[in-house]
């Protein structure tokens, strides 16, 4: 393999040659490509030896091409052509006549809260663009290294890669929600009537209790956790047809809340950042950059 390493022509050879054999002229050729024309004479005798053809043999007190320069001259052109496209900085992108489809990783209160709004603005941008929305099921970032996602939201954990590129969308607070006409919903909300509820808690990992929990404990107080579910939308369902307390971040789900009643938790619990995540390979690529923009202005 390493032989094989040593046997490649020059690329650069196909430079030279699309310009001599478009002057015809070893001295044009050294003046357009700035070299001195003993200079373009060794290119010459190197690019003789690569094709094993003259190229270009003397007629008179000129040159003219052989049939195999001639031959060459047709191909070479488009090819120098495509190479100087090929690593040019990329154009503006014309936003307009963009066809892509990307693919967003999101939870179901994501999709819900800020997909309408995403959808309408990327559409008005940029009408041949899908936006294509997956489940987020876990917290790893393999469909980000593999390519199969472009974007994910939510909340950065230790599982995501240390190479991922990270943007912050929003803060959000945890908020408890119940249905209209819920115990909660009359009088004062302390901490012991908060806790004596039955409650949903949320996650994916089926984990039996969380920061809340531990929140309560330092208190000493304990909640009654009468069941777990995987996701927000799924918690706020039951919220909405039952006496069970959801505990939710307040703007992350404020779409599927609706109709439900809000309240402030009667402790302090963090604040929780909503950010964006994406590999490094999309960092320059326009159309990703322009992506970004979209969800940064729906959402931040």
């Amino acid at each position: 393999m390493a032989n094989a390493h040593l046997n490649l022509p020059d690329l650069n050879l196909l430079v030279t040659l699309d310009v001599l054999l478009s002057e015809g002229s070893v001295a044009a050729a050294a003046r357009r490509l700035r070299l001195s024309p003993s200079a373009m004479s060794r290119q010459l005798a190197r690019l003789r030896a690569a094709t094993g053809d003259p190229l270009l043999v003397r007629a008179g007190r000129g040159l003219v091409p052989t049939p195999r320069a001639t031959e060459l001259k047709a191909e070479v052109a488009p090819l120098v052509a495509a190479a100087q496209n090929l690593l040019r900085p990329v154009a503006l992108l014309d936003i307009k006549s963009l066809t892509r489809s990307f693919t967003l990783r999101a939870s179901d209160g994501f999709v819900e809260n800020f997909g309408p709004a995403l959808i309408a603005r990327a559409k008005k941008q940029a009408p041949n663009v899908r936006l294509q929305f997956i489940p987020k099921i876990a917290k790893d970032s393999g469909p980000l290294r593999d390519g199969s996602v472009d974007l994910e939201t939510g909340v950065v954990g230790a599982a995501q890669g240390p190479e991922l590129r990270v943007q912050a969308l929003f803060r959000d607070r945890l908020v408890g929600v119940v249905r209209k006409g819920h115990p909660l919903t009359k009088g004062k909300v302390t901490p012991v009537r908060y806790a004596a509820q039955s409650h949903i808690f949320v996650s994916r990992r089926v984990l039996e209790r969380g920061p809340i929990d531990d929140i309560l404990a330092e208190i000493g107080i304990t909640r009654d956790i009468a069941t777990i579910v995987g996701g927000f939308s799924a918690a706020l369902a039951l919220a909405r047809h039952t006496d069970l307390v959801a505990t939710v971040p307040e703007r992350y789900t404020a779409s599927l809340a609706k109709g439900l009643i809000r309240f402030p938790l009667p402790f302090k619990a963090p604040e929780i950042t909503i950010s964006m995540l994406w590999h490094p390979r999309q960092d320059a690529d326009p159309a990703h950059r322009w992506l970004r923009g979209v969800v940064r202005e729906v959402c931040g």
